[in-house]
């Protein structure tokens, strides 16, 4: 019974399986079904079993081929170049679907006694003459897109070109093209700045804001110059504007308190509400801790001076002499130095507290100094705008 119930079971999964594969021929998904019906024949490709599967592959195979073929000669007829690639890649696919097969023949067909039958045929000829002309194709058109104005059609040219190596190497001039197409596509940015404040900005400030080394953002079609280079056409402008600068005067803020903790101070001996000594079981003296409290004065200085800096960022279009956009820049940088002096047992204080005591006070930074050490905020804040805002959208 068991074994009747196993052969059922197996039947079942069996027509279920080639059911599957039925469904993807009848909806055209020819090599889906060839696919299914090879990774099933993998093993004991000969039972009975799996002879659905042999006939499905042969029809799979059979249809697919047609298809291809079919549309081979509809696109040839078209005559247009551009359907060189579809007719290169539908050879490729020929091939590659027959050798997909070719690996688990033969196949048998039990009932008819003979082997099943796969068309096969060399496309090496077709496939040579399809990529010949595919690349002729893509180079004729990547020169005609290079002439263009249009920065967008050059990076298409340029990622036709990549395929064109890849697909036929040390074709023509083809990598000579393509440092062509990659500096006709890449839009130059020249990025300047301008003082409408009246503070003197640190020239260190300015030269270390427009380092865009530093800032890792020159990408693939987009370089940033802070010195206008000969032979480039500017394509954009980027003006950091420093609008204000707002220094406060250096303060020194003065404050006294007081910590005071108890702290263990020997032992003691243990005596009750009555002022008597008491005792344990033993008629021993118990003793206990003896704490005692201390004190410190500590008197607080605090150093404080700051800088805010506000600008704007302009994006400028140099083909049309046109503001893009415009975005707001602020930063701000405080310095302080807090230092201690204390009075007393500074053992009353957290030890936190402890490195204020071996501070002293140290001389104002300079205005100078001040703005140029906002820089590094500006910096990341700069970077941030650029990374989130491209100038071609």
């Amino acid at each position: 019974m068991k074994k009747i119930t196993f052969i059922l079971l197996a039947i079942i999964i069996t027509a279920c399986g080639s059911g599957n594969v039925e469904k993807l021929i009848s909806n055209g998904n020819y090599d889906a079904a060839i696919n299914k019906s090879i990774s099933k024949l993998r093993t004991n490709k000969n039972a009975k079993g799996k002879q659905e599967y042999v006939y499905l592959l042969q029809e799979a195979y059979a249809k697919a081929n047609e298809r291809d073929l079919t549309q081979i000669t509809r696109l040839l007829k078209e005559a247009n170049a551009s359907n060189f690639e579809s007719v290169y890649n539908l050879y490729l696919n020929l091939q590659s679907r027959q050798d997909k097969v070719r690996q688990i023949l033969p196949l048998k067909l039990l009932k008819e006694g003979q082997e099943a039958v796969f068309a096969m045929k060399d496309y090496t000829d077709e496939i040579i003459s399809s990529k010949n002309g595919l690349s002729s194709y893509l180079y004729a058109n990547s020169v005609k897109l290079l002439e263009s104005s249009n920065k967008i059609d050059i990076r298409q040219a340029y990622d036709d070109l990549l395929y064109l190596d890849k697909l036929n190497p040390n074709f023509s001039d083809v990598r000579k093209k393509i440092d062509e197409a990659q500096f006709k596509g890449t839009d130059f940015v020249f990025v300047s700045t301008k003082n409408e404040t009246n503070t003197v900005i640190p020239v260190r400030l300015q030269d270390d804001l427009l380092n865009f080394g530093t800032f890792g953002l020159n990408d693939k079609w987009t370089v940033y110059h802070n010195k206008k280079q000969k032979n480039i056409n500017y394509d954009f402008g980027m003006l950091v504007n420093f609008r204000q600068i707002n220094i406060s005067p250096e303060q020194i803020k003065e404050k006294e308190f007081i910590k005071e903790k108890q702290v263990k101070d020997g032992l003691k001996n243990l005596v009750d509400n009555n002022g008597n000594v008491v005792k344990d079981s033993l008629g021993k003296v118990i003793k206990v801790d003896n704490f005692k409290t201390i004190r410190v004065n500590i008197y607080e200085f605090r150093q404080f001076k700051t800088v805010q800096v506000t600008a704007k960022v302009d994006y400028v279009d140099y083909r049309t002499n046109q503001l893009i956009e415009s975005f707001p820049l602020a930063s701000e940088f405080v310095f302080e130095n807090i230092y201690s002096t204390f009075n007393g047992d500074k053992n009353a204080c957290e030890p936190e507290y402890y490195e204020y005591f071996d501070r002293r006070a140290v001389a104002f930074p300079s205005n100078e100094q001040m703005i140029f050490d906002s820089g590094e905020d500006l910096k990341n804040k700069l970077k941030t705008i650029i990374t989130g805002n491209k100038f071609r959208r």
